[in-house]
Order: C-alpha cells, then sequence, then structure tokens
C-alpha cells in the first residue's frame, strides 16, 4: 500500500506545499483524503481504472478548495466523494456556478455520499467518529489490504482520535501549531499533542501533515520537529509535499 502526500500545507499554499490532500492505493482502490489544492496531482497517479474514493474531514477552503481543479480530468471510472451528513448541499452550493464548474458538467460521474458516525462498508470498512475542532469534523479509520490507517484533521486532543488511531498501522494527523502553542477556541495539534494521541492509541506510525503555512514558514522548521519528537516516537514521520511512503 502506499500512501503520496500531495498537499501538507494547512490554510494556503506556499513554497513549502499545497494545502491538504493524502494518496492512498491499495491493490483495489485509490482513496483520497481531503481535497486541497494538492489534489491537481493526482493525475501522476491515478493511472489505471481502480475506483476513485475521496473523503472529506470538514469543509474550511483548504480541505476542499482543490475541487475546481477536477475538470482537467477524465476518469472514465467517476469518482465518489464522502463527507458528514450535509455534504451533498454543502459542495453543491459552492462546487457550482458562478464559483466553478459544477460537478454535473465535468467529463465525468460524480457522486456524494453522506455518513453517520460509526461502521460502514463502501466495500472496504470505514468508522468515522466526529473530532474535536471549531466546526464538525470528521475523523476516518480505514481497513485496508489487512491494514489500520487513521486520519484525523483537524483536530485537538479527544478520546475518538484516539479510538480511531487504536492499534493503527498508520496515523496521519495534523501538526498545526508549534511546540507550547495552543488555542481552545480554534482546536489542533502540536507536535507533542499529536505524539500524545500516537503513544496512547498504540499507533505502530505516525504521520504529521497539515503544517499551518503561517506558522511553518519553511521546511526546515518541519524537519526541526522530526529530529525533536522521534526521541519521543521513534516511528514519526514528517510530510512533505510529493512524499511517498508504503506501508
Amino acid at each position: 500500500m502506499r500512501i503520496i502526500s500531495l498537499g501538507t500545507n494547512g490554510w494556503y499554499d506556499t513554497e513549502t506545499g499545497n494545502t491538504v490532500c493524502t494518496l492512498i492505493e491499495t491493490d483495489d482502490y485509490f482513496i483520497i483524503l481531503d481535497a486541497g489544492n494538492g489534489i491537481h496531482k493526482i493525475g501522476q497517479y491515478v493511472t489505471s481504472k481502480k475506483p476513485i474514493y475521496i473523503f472529506l474531514s470538514h469543509f474550511h477552503l483548504d480541505h476542499i478548495a482543490g475541487f475546481h481543479i477536477l475538470n482537467k480530468f477524465n476518469f472514465s471510472q467517476g469518482i465518489n466523494i464522502y463527507g458528514q451528513v450535509g455534504t451533498k448541499n454543502i459542495l453543491n452550493t459552492i462546487i457550482n456556478e458562478p464559483y466553478t464548474v459544477p460537478f454535473n458538467k465535468l467529463p465525468f460521474k460524480v457522486k456524494i455520499y453522506e455518513l453517520s458516525e460509526g461502521m460502514h462498508n463502501i466495500p472496504f470498512l470505514v468508522e468515522c467518529k466526529s473530532l474535536l475542532h471549531s466546526s464538525m469534523c470528521l475523523g476516518y479509520r480505514f481497513e485496508l489490504d489487512g491494514k489500520i490507517i487513521t486520519y484525523c484533521s483537524d483536530t485537538g486532543v479527544c478520546e475518538n482520535a484516539i479510538e480511531l488511531a487504536k492499534d493503527a498501522d498508520l496515523l496521519i494527523t495534523e501538526c498545526s501549531y508549534k511546540s507550547g502553542q495552543n488555542c481552545k477556541k480554534w482546536p489542533h495539534l502540536n507536535p507533542e499533542d499529536a505524539v500524545q494521541i500516537a503513544r496512547r492509541a498504540n499507533a505502530k506510525k505516525l504521520a504529521l501533515i497539515h503544517f499551518d503555512a503561517n506558522i511553518y514558514r519553511s521546511l526546515d522548521e518541519r524537519i526541526n520537529v522530526q529530529k525533536k519528537m522521534k526521541r519521543l516516537f521513534k516511528n514519526l514521520i514528517v510530510m512533505f509535499d510529493n512524499l511517498e511512503i508504503v506501508i
């Protein structure tokens, strides 16, 4: 199983990367986590007719703005989009004229599905739970090719994130803040928070994404996180755009 970080910035694009988007390629599926501007790179990797599934954490623009890029593609298998209750109405409002090309005018079919919290088989197993954020946000736990992959962005430390990440082979989560930073009105994680979740959940590997573009202004600042945090969690990976890992 390949995991490719197509966008690792939170908030906006800079020279450090595009806004958040992660691609998982399994034996049978392409699974895309959030649709920031990094999604424009999927054509480099989606080169077969395997089904495409996009899972949205929430509707902040750095997680959905990439949808306006989709008309550059022509995926004959179409795309299936999954999100929280209310996803259809919100996406059909924003991804629509006069703002951009609506889904029903793309050169391929797009289907939108709404998920309640709990376990779903679509056809792989995925569990979703609400996270701690300024607006409703879902975290996901996938069972894929005999592995558990957990995705939690954006969130503060919460029990649902820990439950979703329990014994995961890989936890992909955010690192918006630097060490010592936090804000109760705008819940996000700093490096120690992310490690706390991974350790409490007994996750095997931890991948950090969604570095706030206004806080982490250089890649060296991310590298410093890796150097410092690997002492606390040895299987920690700081993600950069276009970095690929294999699970």
